[in-house]
C-alpha cells in the first residue's frame, strides 16, 4: 500500500473477496532525501495508507527497505546516468524491491499472494500465467513489469487491472477511502521536487561537468551543462542555435560530449537488449513481437533474435526514433497485443 488510490482499492477488493488481507507499506526513503511532492514514499503517504487500512479493518505494517532500495535502485540510477544512459527507476523498483525483496518477505510472513495496485492483469491458461495489459490503456503499467517470470507472476494479483481509473476512484469514493481524490504520483520518489538536473548535479558528479555539444561531423556547436541533464531525442533546452531544429542523437560519456543532429539522425533499425527476461516461452529465432520502448508509447513490430544468455537483438520492421540506452523495451505478442511476452534493457542501437 503506497498511500495512493490504486493500492487502496486493490486492498479493499481483496477484503471484499474474503481474503485475509495485511497492508504493507515500504519505507524507501532516508530522512530528507524523500520527494514528498511525488505523492508516494512519504510520511504523509504512510499516514494515508494506515488510515485506509484502519477503515478496512486490516493489519498494517511499514517495512524498512531503505538500505536495499538505495544500494540497488538508487545506485543503479546514478551509475546509469554517469554512463550516459537513461534509466527507469520504476522498472528497477519493481524488479529488485516489490517483486523480489517484498515477495520474499511476503512468503516469510505466510502470505499466499502479493497484491499491488498496478494496472495490469494476470490470466492463467493451461497452467501457465499470462501477463496482460490493464484495461485502461492510458494507465496500463505492464510496461514496467516485463521482468516478471512464471514463478513470481503466479503469486501476484492486480485487482484494479480490469478497471479504468474513473472506476477505481468511484469505488474508492463509495467505500469512503480518503485516497479517492488523491492525485497520482508523478515524479521519481527520491528526486526532491522533481528537479532531476539538481539531483544529478548533487549526486552524479561525473555527469555534471560542462562539455562540448557537437554535430554529427564532430564540429563543436555549443556547450552543455552536464550530459546527465540530457537524453536521446531531446530538443528543448539544448542552447544551440543552428538555424534548424536539432535533437540529441547520442551521448558520449567517455568524452563528455553530446551529439546533436536532425530528426532523421534519431532513426534506428535495430537494438540490442541485455538483462532479457521472458514471461513464458522464449520466442523462436526471427519471431515477430511488438516493441514498446517508452511507458505509454506506441509499439513497433520487430523480429527478435536471442543470442547469449540474457541478451537479444531486435530488428525493427520500420524505423523507430529516439531509443535511448538504459530504457526498457517491453515485448508484446503479435497474436494478442495485450499480452506481455517479456523485455529487457536497451544496451545499444544501430542507426537506420
Amino acid at each position: 500500500m503506497s498511500g495512493g488510490v490504486d493500492s487502496s482499492v486493490a486492498a479493499a477488493l481483496m477484503v471484499e473477496e474474503g481474503y485475509d488481507v495485511t497492508g504493507i507499506m515500504l519505507k524507501l526513503w532516508r530522512q530528507g532525501e524523500t520527494n514528498t511532492e511525488s505523492g508516494c514514499c512519504s510520511v504523509g503517504a504512510a499516514d494515508d495508507a494506515r488510515r485506509v487500512a484502519d477503515l478496512l479493518e486490516i493489519p498494517f505494517y511499514v517495512l524498512n527497505f531503505a538500505e536495499r532500495f538505495e544500494s540497488s535502485v538508487v545506485s543503479d540510477f546514478r551509475s546509469a546516468y554517469a554512463s550516459g544512459r537513461t534509466p527507469n527507476p520504476c522498472v528497477r523498483c519493481n524488479q529488485w524491491i516489490k517483486f523480489d525483496a517484498l515477495l520474499e518477505r511476503a512468503e516469510v510472513m505466510g502470505a499466499d499472494v502479493l497484491v499491488t495496485g498496478h494496472y495490469a492483469r494476470v490470466r492463467t491458461d493451461g497452467g501457465r500465467a499470462r501477463l496482460l495489459r490493464g484495461v485502461d490503456g492510458k494507465k496500463d503499467q505492464s510496461y514496467v513489469l516485463w521482468m516478471l517470470t512464471q514463478e513470481p507472476l503466479a503469486r501476484c494479483r492486480f485487482p484494479v487491472g480490469g478497471m479504468n481509473k474513473k472506476e477505481t476512484r468511484a469505488l474508492a469514493a463509495r467505500l469512503g477511502l480518503r485516497t479517492a481524490t488523491k492525485p497520482d504520483s508523478q515524479e521519481i520518489c527520491f528526486v526532491r521536487g522533481g528537479d532531476l538536473g539538481g539531483y544529478i548535479s548533487e549526486h552524479v558528479s561525473e555527469a555534471s561537468h560542462r562539455g562540448a555539444v557537437v554535430d554529427e561531423r564532430g564540429r563543436v556547436v555549443g556547450e552543455h551543462h552536464g550530459f546527465g541533464r540530457y537524453t536521446v531525442g531531446q530538443r528543448k533546452g539544448l542552447g544551440v542555435a543552428l538555424g534548424r531544429p536539432v535533437y540529441v542523437s547520442s551521448i558520449d560519456a567517455s568524452s563528455n560530449r553530446i551529439v546533436v543532429g536532425e530528426r532523421k539522425d534519431l532513426e534506428i533499425a535495430s537494438a540490442r537488449l541485455e538483462e532479457v527476461s521472458f514471461v513464458g516461452p522464449v520466442p523462436g529465432p526471427g519471431e515477430r513481437v511488438l516493441v514498446q520502448h517508452r511507458a505509454h508509447g506506441d509499439v513497433t513490430p520487430a523480429r527478435v533474435t536471442t543470442g547469449a544468455e540474457g541478451a537479444a537483438q531486435l530488428l525493427f520492421e520500420r524505423v523507430v526514433e529516439a531509443v535511448a540506452p538504459g530504457q526498457s523495451a517491453a515485448l508484446y505478442s503479435v497474436a494478442d497485443p495485450d499480452e506481455l511476452v517479456g523485455g529487457g534493457i536497451v544496451a545499444s542501437t544501430e542507426a537506420a
